[in-house]
C-alpha cells in the first residue's frame, strides 16, 4: 500500500491479516497519506495492504508479527479516545521489539496501560517499557534517580507526577530546580534581575508545567508559591516538607551541591533527580555530583534508580540514533 512489495527473500515469509471493527478509526490509524503505515513498513521491512476493514501484512515472520501488534496497539489507543502522532507510532514500533510491552500492547491483544498519570490537561501513558518502570517508581518510591539521555521523558514524567500529586492534595507544593549556567552558579555577568538571569535555564521546566496545567493555574500557583522554580543555589539552608522536589540536569552539580540538595529532603516529601551522566558540562566531568550520589546511594531502601538508554528516546527516531552514535564514541 505505502511502498512497493518487497522482492521475495530466501527465508520464509509470513502473511498476516488483522480486521478492525470500527472503520471510522482507520483514517487516523493509517495517518494522512498513509504515513503511519509507511513508518511501520520502513522500520520493520514489511509490506502492508488495506482491503476495507482488513489489513494484510507480509514480511519476515517476526517483523510481520511486530507490525500486527503495532497496528493493534495504535488502534486500541484510538478506540480509547487517545490521539496518535508520529512520536506515538515510533515509540510503539520501538517497544514492539522488546520482550514485553508492559501493559501498552501484548502479543495478541492491546490492553489499557497499567500505569498512567492524569493532569488537568492530559492523561499520560508510558511510551516504553522503561518509562512504565519509571512511572511505577514515581508513584511508589520516596527518592528516584532517573539517568539517561535527552528525549527519554525523565523530567517530563517527573513533572507530570508532581502535578498529579499537587492537584490531588498529597503534597502542598512543587519545587523544580536545576543548576543555572554552570555548576558554579556564576550569574552576575548576565543582564537583568535574578529571575531574568535564571529563567532561560529553567525554561524546560516551565514548558513541562504548561503542558500539564492551564496557563492561568501555573501563574496563580507560582504567585502563591505552590510551585517554585529556582536554581539549586536557592535550596541551601532549607528543609522541604510536604513537597514534590525535582532536580533537573543533575549531572552538572558538584558532589557538595548534590549533598546539600539531597539533605533538603523533608517529611512527607518526594524527590526526583534527573540527569544524563554522559552530558556533564563541568570543567572536570569526573567531579559530577550525580555519579557520586548514585554510587553512594544506589540500593538503599526507599531510593530507586532508573536507567534509560538510547532505545528509550521517544523523540524523532533520528535522535535515538544520534545518542547511540555519541555513546559509542564515548564508550
Amino acid at each position: 500500500m505505502a511502498q512497493k512489495k518487497p522482492e521475495s527473500s530466501p527465508g520464509p515469509r509470513a502473511r498476516l491479516e488483522v480486521e478492525f471493527e470500527q472503520p471510522h478509526l482507520l483514517g487516523p490509524l493509517f495517518g494522512e497519506f498513509d504515513r503511519n503505515l509507511v513508518a511501520i513498513e520502513d522500520r520493520l521491512g514489511v509490506y502492508i495492504a488495506a482491503r476495507g476493514s482488513k489489513v494484510q501484512i507480509e514480511g519476515e515472520p517476526e517483523e510481520a508479527a511486530r507490525a500486527r501488534d503495532v497496528l493493534i496497539g495504535l488502534y486500541n489507543r484510538l478506540d480509547e479516545g487517545h490521539d496518535i502522532d508520529a512520536e506515538t507510532v515510533n515509540a510503539i514500533i520501538s517497544m514492539s521489539g522488546q520482550p514485553t510491552l508492559d501493559g501498552i500492547i501484548t502479543p495478541e491483544v492491546a490492553e489499557p496501560p497499567k500505569v498512567m498519570i492524569r493532569t488537568r490537561k492530559k492523561t499520560i501513558v508510558p511510551r516504553s517499557n522503561m518509562q512504565a518502570t519509571y512511572m511505577e517508581a514515581l508513584a511508589r518510591d520516596d527518592m528516584i534517580f532517573a539517568l539517561g539521555p535527552a528525549g527519554t521523558g525523565k523530567t517530563y514524567l517527573a513533572v507530570a507526577q508532581a502535578v498529579q500529586q499537587l492537584i490531588g492534595g498529597s503534597v502542598d507544593r512543587l519545587i523544580l530546580s536545576r543548576p543555572a549556567v554552570e555548576a558554579g552558579e556564576r550569574l552576575g555577568f548576565l543582564p537583568g534581575d535574578m529571575k531574568e538571569k535564571v529563567d532561560p535555564y529553567l525554561r524546560p521546566l516551565y514548558d513541562a508545567l504548561y503542558d500539564m496545567l492551564p496557563a492561568e493555574q501555573v501563574e496563580r500557583r507560582i504567585a502563591s508559591s505552590e510551585i517554585e522554580i529556582a536554581p539549586i543555589a536557592f535550596m541551601r539552608g532549607r528543609t522541604l516538607n510536604d513537597a514534590f522536589i525535582i532536580l533537573d540536569e543533575a549531572q552538572n552539580t558538584t558532589p557538595a551541591q548534590m549533598k546539600m540538595f539531597l539533605t533538603r529532603f523533608g517529611m512527607r516529601s518526594r524527590m526526583v533527580i534527573c540527569g544524563d551522566p554522559l552530558q556533564v558540562d563541568l570543567p572536570n566531568p569526573g567531579a559530577s555530583g550525580l555519579g557520586d550520589a548514585v554510587g553512594k546511594l544506589e540500593g538503599i531502601k526507599g531510593i530507586a534508580t532508573v536507567r534509560f538508554g538510547a532505545g528509550d528516546v521517544v523523540r524523532h527516531p533520528l535522535v535515538g540514533r544520534i545518542v547511540e552514535a555519541y555513546e559509542g564514541k564515548q564508550a
